[in-house]
């Protein structure tokens, strides 16, 4: 699952997300085409964990199919 996916799951658009977390609309688009990946903060990741309803993992997991191109460590 990639993090648009994960994003449309939760039932949310892209500016109720970048509004809820404090980030702008561009940011959260630019996370789901794969141009940058989320730096935020605790609080930050904490908010966007509870907005979509996922685990850190399940996060993380996103994160990594939306940035097929991260390296493995």
């Amino acid at each position: 699952m990639t993090l648009k996916e994960l994003r449309r799951k939760a039932g949310l658009r892209a500016e109720e997300v970048a509004a809820y977390v404090g980030v702008s609309y561009a940011t959260v688009r630019n996370w789901e085409q794969g141009r940058t990946i989320p730096t935020l903060s605790i609080l930050q990741t904490e908010k966007l964990l509870n907005l979509y309803g996922a685990s850190f993992d399940e996060f993380a997991s996103a994160v990594k199919a939306t940035n097929t191109n991260l390296v493995s460590t």
